[in-house]
């Protein structure tokens, strides 16, 4: 029985920087309008004939990762590959990345937990390390939301918040069962699915079919949704339990967490959380600010940006957490 432990991480984010005041250009909005609700200043946004997709971000992402965890591309026995905004709808990224990379027939899983993605792709390659049936994996947060949202008006309280970009981390084997990740904790709630989603195109209600025959300007099915008030109600609730409950498996205390890292959904939900928690400044990350949401990335280029700033070290106890779409949210507890 082994524990996993991160050994490289990398980010990377389009060169493409959208403010607000560009997005007031765009739609009826302003600084000061997007600032108080949801903390976010600026995001990257793909440029068209860039190249960027889902799936090469992560491949940039994922390179840095592997330079730095000190092993060859083909050391790496596994990929998962975390996202909402796949390049196909089939088949998914995972295997578009171990082509890029070049790396023997490993497998490629792919995980569509959205804003929880990364921490579900952290837990199942924790958990396959653990068993023993892999040694070095690869685990890739990759968002391109820009192309898909309505940058209009009608658009603007979803529009606003999202960015694109991605992440990745190498996990392998460690010995010592006081290092690594400890425990990571699971959750879902799909009653409240329709609260957080994106209907069209799919199989159950609008496909592709549909939306063609019906020629309708106004379908607004194939545009995220969201209910915001609902949202942030639910997770400010289900970012503390399952931090609680992170802490309480492990017996740690709140004045044990060195860094909290949560998903970057809003400023104001991870402000509620530090308050909450009486956690300083020094104790959570937050870039939301400059990215935007970048969903399943938004955890993995926090932890690396807060890594290459000297925030996280040898010793310290790190708490990841994330709630999104679905509803699912999770924790994963790690001790670096």
């Amino acid at each position: 029985m082994y524990n996993s432990k991160i050994i490289g991480l990398g980010k990377y984010v389009p060169d493409n920087v959208v403010t607000n005041e560009d997005l007031s250009k765009m739609m009826d909005t302003n600084d000061d309008w997007i600032t108080e609700r949801t903390g976010i200043k600026e995001r990257r946004w793909v440029e068209k004939g860039s190249g960027d997709t889902t799936a090469t971000m992560g491949v940039k992402a994922a390179k840095i990762a592997i330079e730095r965890a000190g092993i060859d591309k083909d050391d790496i026995d596994f990929i998962i590959f975390a996202t909402l905004s796949p390049d196909m709808y089939f088949p998914g990224p995972g295997v578009q990345v171990q082509h890029a990379l070049d790396i023997k027939t490993v497998g490629a899983l792919d995980v569509r937990n959205q804003c929880s993605g990364f921490v579900y792709a952290i837990s199942v390659a924790d958990n396959f390390i653990k068993t023993g049936m892999y040694k070095n994996i690869l685990v890739i947060g990759s968002e391109l939301h820009s192309f898909g949202l309505d940058k209009t008006t009608r658009g603007r309280g979803v529009s606003v918040i999202f960015g694109d970009g991605a992440g990745a981390a190498i996990l392998t084997r460690e010995e010592d069962m006081s290092k690594g990740i400890l425990s990571t904790h699971l959750h879902s709630q799909g009653e409240h699915a329709e609260e957080l989603v994106l209907i069209a195109p799919g199989m159950g209600k609008r496909w592709v079919s549909d939306i063609l025959e019906d020629n309708d300007p106004n379908d607004q099915s194939y545009f995220p949704y969201m209910n915001g008030t609902f949202v942030f109600k639910n997770a400010v609730v289900r970012f503390s339990e399952v931090i609680m409950e992170g802490l309480m498996k492990n017996n740690l205390q709140v004045d044990d967490i060195d860094m909290l890292i949560p998903h970057q959904a809003n400023l104001r939900i991870a402000q509620f959380i530090q308050r909450k928690f009486k956690l300083t400044d020094d104790q959570v990350f937050n870039n939301i600010q400059k990215y935007g949401n970048t969903t399943a990335a938004s955890i993995p280029i926090a932890l690396t940006e807060a890594w290459e700033e000297g925030k996280v070290k040898e010793g310290d106890t790190v708490v990841l957490a994330a709630f999104g779409s679905g509803f699912t949210w999770g924790s994963v507890i790690v001790k670096w």
